[in-house]
């Protein structure tokens, strides 16, 4: 099927679509504005951190020569290999417990959060503003912050991951909420439901599987950012890593970077696998 235009009529839409077509003069100054802005802030920033050419090719030179200092991996003794072991799985336990709280936690505040479920202005704004201060500061900011309230060792770590995690979850959970399909939610009010049910039978269905993925990935994600915070004093193997690292004891450290990489490749393995359990692969 084929739509011929005449040539008057071709006249009159692009005459009553020229800025939608051309663009306005207002368009084109803001996105070259836009486009020059941004080159002068990366050229800027180039100029800050002393970034030349040479000095990039100069880094990858030395990242070889560590490279070569790294093999083979060699935890040096079998007691050294069973004590990073189990900062391993002290790492894995911080990342899997702080990242489970905080989802349980997060949930409440996550509705409270969502328009379609509190309709206040200043309860909502309140909400959110809560979420953004808390998930502005860095894990390793509250790790900090943690070991001078309850110590050294992986509680304090524990409780960074909890706290940060806590105000990514109840953002990523208000979005989630609003992002439901109403028709559920007012089906069930048109039968006389109350708010509990609504949420009850209406939006936790729809939300559930996106919050598990979620946590799914975070409980990975913070398989990393434990190791980070280790090296702080908030336990697992990030102290030992340090300690590696400021000794060149350079085979150690390529076993414990080992380590990690097996131990997020299984996390991710199995997230994948219970992620597929919640959802279905009919969803992907």
């Amino acid at each position: 099927m084929s739509i011929a235009i005449f040539a008057t009529e071709r006249s009159d839409i692009l005459q009553r679509h020229a800025a939608a077509i051309r663009g306005s003069t207002r368009t084109r100054f803001f996105t070259i504005a836009t486009v020059v802005f941004i080159l002068g802030l990366f050229l800027y920033g180039l100029t800050t951190l002393e970034t030349t050419l040479w000095r990039v090719l100069a880094g990858f030179g030395n990242l070889g020569s560590f490279v070569v200092l790294m093999l083979p991996p060699d935890p040096g003794s079998w007691a050294k290999a069973l004590i990073f072991v189990q900062a391993l799985f002290e790492t894995i336990a911080i990342a899997f417990l702080g990242t489970v709280l905080a989802a349980i936690l997060a949930l409440p505040l996550g509705f409270i959060a969502a328009r379609n479920v509190v309709a206040n202005r200043i309860v909502h704004f309140l909400a959110r503003r809560s979420l953004d201060t808390i998930r502005g500061v860095d894990a390793l900011i509250w790790a900090l912050i943690w070991i001078n309230v309850v110590g050294l060792g992986p509680f304090a770590g524990m409780l960074a991951i909890m706290t940060a995690d806590f105000g990514a979850f109840g953002k990523l959970y208000s979005e989630a909420i609003e992002a439901a399909d109403r028709k559920a939610v007012e089906g069930i009010a048109s039968v006389g439901g109350g708010k509990s049910h609504e949420i009850r039978f209406g939006l936790l269905p729809q939300v559930l599987p996106v919050i598990a993925s979620q946590v799914l990935y975070f409980i990975e994600s913070n398989t990393r950012s434990s190791t980070i915070i280790g090296i702080v004093g908030a336990g697992g193997i990030g102290l030992y890593l340090a300690e590696t690292i400021r000794t060149l004891e350079w085979q150690q450290t390529s076993f414990l970077i080992l380590l990690i990489l097996v131990a997020v490749s299984a996390i991710d393995f199995l997230s994948s696998k219970l992620r597929f359990a919640i959802i279905g692969k009919r969803a992907v």
